[in-house]
């Protein structure tokens, strides 16, 4: 059915709870996923046994420590038992929803990638996952937060074996501009590249940035961060959710026509007019930070993609 696969921090302290409980919604999405585990951070071989996931404890990595996306991407196409593979975030909890969407875009397309938008939520605690209606006391803490990021925040990347094989260049985990690379690269790989953001509720836990000396700043314009930028190619080869080429609906999957306005953006971020890279990323993030409660208000955070409700939660309908 489908091989997901992630890496994940030592699982200590209030990582180590966000990081099982994103596991252990994996493992309930079908009895035939298959979910690999890399790294050997301390806990996950005992993470790992208990939950019955996949543990490859190897892990090429940059001189720094970070442990290389390229590496983890290879491997998981040659190891896998599916040939649907998903990367996933290990702060990302996935709702029941998600193998139907899989499945739907799958059965459609023999090459593609299937991303979308995350829901920010606030999960201190374990998930009670004996607890039948888990996933819907989950939806609506997320609903009732009503943070949903933009299509710049990618945390799963769903898609056909070997579209990625031996392409990706090594980029380091935990920096920027790799999950939008992912995107650009689908794209000019002639994959078929689908939002799946109203059908998919992607959970996201929230966490703080205190593994990096300069937090959250840190992460978008450190030296890393612009090698990563480097080894994408600049802004040309990066693109966002709104990139996509199609949207999957409830009434199916439908062509993105809003994809042609980000092509004219990226175009003119690509003359060279716009400030360099560490000083335009975390501009750009802090003012989507600031402005958010005001887009909340006018509707415009939802203008592309209808937000569900308590009464209408679209991410729950079945597909036809």
């Amino acid at each position: 059915m489908l091989t997901l696969f992630t890496t994940a921090k030592p699982f200590l302290g209030h990582s180590g709870v966000i990081q099982r409980n994103a596991l252990r919604s994996w493992s309930l999405l079908h009895p035939d996923v298959e979910v690999i585990l890399f790294g050997d951070e301390e806990g996950a071989a005992e993470v790992a046994g208990k939950l019955g996931v996949r543990h490859e404890p190897l892990v090429e990595r940059h001189d720094s420590g970070l442990k290389r996306i390229d590496y983890m991407f290879d491997r998981a196409q040659e190891i896998a038992r599916h040939d649907v593979l998903c990367y996933v975030n290990c702060d990302i909890i996935l709702l029941p929803e998600f193998c139907e969407a899989v499945r739907h875009v799958s059965d459609t397309y023999a090459a593609f990638l299937m991303v979308g938008r995350r829901w920010d939520t606030e999960i201190a605690r374990p998930v009670n996952f004996s607890n039948s209606g888990w996933s819907h006391e989950i939806r609506q803490v997320a609903l009732k937060t009503n943070d949903r990021r933009d299509g710049w925040w990618i945390d799963y990347f769903c898609f056909s074996r070997k579209l990625y094989h031996r392409q990706i260049p090594a980029f380091v985990i935990g920096r920027v501009c790799w999950d939008n690379w992912l995107v650009w690269k689908a794209i000019d790989s002639g994959a078929a590249v689908v939002d799946a953001s109203s059908l998919v509720f992607a959970v996201h836990q929230n966490h703080g940035y205190s593994y990096h000396p300069m937090g959250k700043q840190g992460i978008w314009t450190d030296e890393l961060s612009k090698r990563n930028f480097t080894l994408a190619g600049g802004w040309r080869h990066l693109r966002t959710i709104g990139d996509a080429t199609t949207r999957l609906t409830a009434n199916g999957i439908k062509p993105n026509r809003t994809r042609y306005w980000h092509a004219t953006a990226h175009a003119w971020k690509g003359t060279g007019r716009v400030l360099t890279f560490d000083v335009w990323l975390p501009v750009w993030h802090i003012f989507l930070d600031l402005s958010r409660p005001l887009r909340a208000r006018l509707g415009l955070r939802s203008k592309l993609f209808r937000q569900p409700t308590e009464a209408d939660p679209s991410p729950a309908r079945k597909l036809p």
